[in-house]
């Protein structure tokens, strides 16, 4: 199997200071054990910046994944301490979504911008 990284995308689909809201991910965010965000649509692009409650961070990589390839790993990165958890939780936030394995997310990975 060949994958290919996209260098042009789809248009935004919500603002990037959308991207990351529920406080205990924020707080996950800033303490730097959230590194990653699933969402539907794009909500920013590599290199764009975002602000949480004072700290600068940047959007390092944007990719397609099928929600079905996620691992403990990527639950992790969400800020989650397993993928059974992370399911749980994003079902019970979403009332009516059933867990579809085929379904296609964007994953905004990002980082704390490094002062220049």
């Amino acid at each position: 199997m060949v994958f290919t990284v996209a260098t042009t995308y789809p248009e935004r689909t919500c603002s990037i200071e959308r991207l990351v809201t529920h406080p205990k991910l924020v707080a996950a965010t800033k303490a730097g054990t959230k590194t990653q965000q699933r969402r539907d649509g794009i909500y920013g692009f590599p290199g764009e910046t975002f602000d949480l409650e004072g700290e600068t961070f940047v959007v390092t990589d944007l990719s397609r994944q099928r929600i079905g390839d996620m691992t403990d790993e990527h639950a992790h990165a969400e800020g989650y301490p397993n993928l059974e958890v992370y399911k749980q939780i994003i079902l019970s936030m979403h009332a009516g979504m059933t867990w579809n394995p085929d379904s296609l997310v964007w994953v905004h990975s990002f980082a704390a911008k490094l002062e220049e």
